[in-house]
């Protein structure tokens, strides 16, 4: 599936947060929103290429898709 044709269920922008409040965030988010729905996170902070994608794995939700666009990140998770 192309991130092009992701649509977000929630969108959480972080921008302009540096580490830990982006992930902080993303983990409050995905509890207030129902399984298989998808959260868009936009991030800033260089940490979370990294941090999203491994919370993703242990926590057991599913990073659908990611891009960077001028320095600015989309993650789409899909909460299990």
């Amino acid at each position: 599936m192309s991130v092009e044709t992701l649509t977000a269920d929630m969108v959480l922008d972080t921008q302009g947060l540096s580490c830990p409040m982006p992930m902080l965030k993303t983990k409050k988010t995905m509890g207030k929103i129902e399984s298989g729905k998808i959260l868009e996170v936009i991030g800033t902070d260089p940490g979370s290429k990294n941090d999203i994608p491994e919370w993703c794995t242990k926590s057991g939700h599913e990073l659908v898709g990611d891009k960077e666009e001028n320095g600015v990140f989309h993650f789409f998770i899909k909460k299990s």
